[in-house]
């Protein structure tokens, strides 16, 4: 057997899979503590924590004759971004600054005026928000020196989960390259880039240790017998390089170049698979790489699944009721539109922006506000969609869903409407997982990740095929003009041009 491990902002997944088919043998999950924007941070060692416990739910399903000594390889994707911090005792030192964490927005502001946002998407493949680990490096360095000056190493989510595994500081080009430090077209760290966000305050980029970037199935090293005795495995089997989430989504769901993923989770992202860097002069687009070798353009809206769930607690239903309303609604041409910038906005890039529903009249009822909630939410991911057309990033024929909102039929029916194609579903509730076991497996096999995920493909059935009469035009101009309109946001934007210390200092956690 192999194990996949992804851990999300929301919990720790764990599946035991055959090594050969692919197979799901048995599963086990356990909850992170809860994370809201604007300071949004976890503790390292609750991730540690519901991996152990994840683990012992997963070997307590194993079926007879299947037991925990016969999982020979392990390997983990993780929320992007985070950053974590630790000393040279390898101790993490702070809380960790998660990707929807907003505080660090007046910082990636400064970044970008003072290099150009030009300079950044060639340096980079992408223009660093708020969620790129860069900005919350400037953020700890400016308004905690006291604690920066104990950094030695910072890592991400999944590196930290690794090092937790065999002991080693390791990361792959997927995690790096949305670091905002790491070019991922020349495989290397740009520490310059460190130092300038350190802004003279401690360690700077050539001071700090970075993780070692390994190459998709290249071993990062053997389970230690402290991380077997916690799991319950056998120890010195080996441990994968790990990954992103959405990274290992597109491995778990098997999909090759040219074909489009909206993934539905508490975020919503949309992405397709490149065999070369892409660079959206816009910014829209972040020109990741992959988990393959390869690059993952994508784009990242922050409020999806999340935003779906607040809006349907307004209503008191629960999903499959908020589906019926929204089907059972009238799609007139005026129909009210839903803004979902509830936590503020990564794409576009507006971190103070707030949530708006628009265009009410007495005649609108709680079925016309069940259509707004799913179709703001489709629109969002489908201007994603579109800025990866404007950015020259070639998809054709279906578009695959993933997470937790592939279960809703009205929103797969908005995104088929919008996006004018068909929507599969391949039944895979756990993509990221999976994709995850499939990294493991090659690592143990010693063959291609690609080899692997090929193998391992889902077959795929239409959900959604796009319908007529939906009036998406006069839709689309409603929706741009609540989305553009900033009256209500969270403060005004500060016009400066100078580093944040300059003004007000930003929130700490307590």
């Amino acid at each position: 057997m192999v194990m996949g491990v992804d851990s999300s902002t929301q919990s720790c997944k764990v599946e035991f899979r055959d090594a050969d088919e692919g197979t799901l043998i048995s599963s086990g999950r356990a909850p992170h503590p809860p994370a809201t924007p604007p300071v949004s941070e976890q503790n390292a060692n609750s991730w540690w924590e519901a991996l152990v416990k994840a683990t012992k739910n997963a070997i307590a399903e194993l079926p007879i004759g299947r037991k925990p000594t016969d999982v020979a390889a392990v390997s983990v994707d993780a929320q992007c971004h985070g950053l974590v911090i630790l000393n040279k005792n390898k101790e993490v030192i702070r809380q960790v600054k998660l990707w929807n964490d907003t505080t660090t927005a007046p910082y990636c502001d400064w970044l970008q005026d003072t290099i150009g946002k030009e300079e950044w998407i060639n340096k980079v493949g992408s223009l660093p928000t708020a969620a790129f680990t860069l900005s919350k490096v400037a953020y700890v360095a400016d308004n905690e020196p006291e604690l920066w000056a104990q950094a030695d190493a910072i890592m991400l989510p999944h590196d930290y989960l690794t090092f937790r595994l065999c002991g080693r500081y390791v990361t792959d080009r997927s995690e790096a390259s949305g670091t905002g430090y790491f070019n991922s077209e020349h495989n290397e760290y740009l520490r310059d880039l460190i130092t300038l966000a350190v802004n003279g305050n401690g360690p700077t980029g050539d001071q700090l240790v970075l993780p070692d970037v390994l190459a998709p199935n290249e071993r990062a090293g053997g389970l230690t017998d402290e991380a077997a005795w916690a799991l319950g495995l056998p120890k010195g089997i080996p441990v994968g390089p790990g990954c992103g989430d959405s990274h290992s989504t597109a491995l778990g769901l098997g999909v090759g170049q040219g074909e489009l993923v909206l993934s539905l989770g508490t975020s919503g992202v949309v992405f397709t698979p490149s065999d070369h860097p892409v660079y959206d002069p816009k910014g829209y687009v972040n020109g990741v790489a992959d988990a393959t070798g390869g690059w993952l353009p994508l784009v990242c809206v922050l409020n999806c699944a999340k935003a779906l769930d607040t809006a349907r607690s307004w209503l008191g239903v629960n999903f499959n009721e908020l589906n019926g309303l929204a089907m059972a609604a009238h799609s007139r041409a005026d129909r009210p539109v839903f803004v979902p910038y509830l936590d503020g906005e990564r794409t576009p890039n507006l971190p103070k922006a707030t949530g708006t529903i628009a265009g009410l009249t007495s005649s609108d009822t709680r079925e016309s506000l069940a259509l707004a909630f799913i179709e703001g939410i489709a629109l969002g991911l489908d201007d994603g969609r579109r800025a990866l057309v404007d950015a020259g990033v070639p998809s054709e024929g279906s578009i695959r869903l993933a997470g937790g909102g592939s279960n809703s039929i009205a929103l797969a029916g908005t995104i088929a409407d919008l996006a004018g194609r068909e929507v599969v579903d391949t039944g895979i509730t756990e993509a990221a997982c999976r994709g995850a076991s499939i990294q493991a497996a090659a690592v143990l096999s010693g063959a291609k990740v690609t080899e692997v995920r090929d193998a391992w493909k889902p077959q795929a059935e239409v959900v959604a095929s796009p319908r007529t009469g939906r009036h998406l035009d006069e839709l689309r101009e409603r929706y741009a003009a609540a989305s553009t309109w900033r009256g209500l946001d969270r403060c005004a934007k500060v016009e400066s041009k100078g580093h944040p210390s300059t003004h007000a200092k930003q929130p700490v956690a307590a």
